[in-house]
């Protein structure tokens, strides 16, 4: 009986100092690609975030890209933008943009959707936002299997009592 108790109360204590701390979260997410340091260096982000989704960009016209996004004018002058699946087969009212504001959220999608994609001008803020905005969807589940991770290496949460 006395034996059962000190092995109970060695686990116990060592259990005690197996912590989750978020050096242990940021060490896990720099292993992943995802540390803190690293999130602000725009180049690693949008390799991070290209090779996670397989996806190229390109601002080469091909006929076999996946998806597209570019500029054009109207009959008389304005911009509009084209954001499309199929150049043979473009719906006025579903992928014609009169502001380039919805642009982020639709390259989002054709991020997460994989291939090649076509965008006439690689310098676009558009392309910035669903990139940073895609990153962070990705560091907040990176972030969540870090701590499944470290439970399972036997940490505990800290107590916050």
């Amino acid at each position: 009986m006395a034996i059962t108790y000190l092995i109970t109360l060695k686990k116990m204590t060592m259990t005690k100092d197996k912590f989750i701390t978020d050096e242990l979260i940021e060490a896990k997410m720099i292993k992943k690609g995802y540390g803190e340091k690293s999130s602000h260096d725009e180049e690693h982000v949008r390799k991070l975030i290209l090779d996670h989704y397989e996806v190229e960009l390109t601002d080469r016209w091909q006929q076999n890209c996946d998806y597209y996004i570019y500029e054009e004018s109207t009959a008389d002058g304005y911009s509009v933008f084209v954001a499309c699946y199929d150049t043979r087969s473009i719906c006025v009212n579903e992928d014609v943009h009169y502001y380039d504001s919805e642009l982020s959220g639709l390259l989002q999608d054709a991020i997460r959707d994989g291939g090649e994609i076509y965008v006439d001008d690689l310098h676009q803020d558009f392309i910035d936002d669903a990139i940073r905005e895609l990153y962070e969807y990705l560091a907040e589940r990176m972030h969540g299997e870090a701590i499944d991770e470290l439970i399972d290496e036997g940490y505990e949460p800290e107590n916050t009592i």
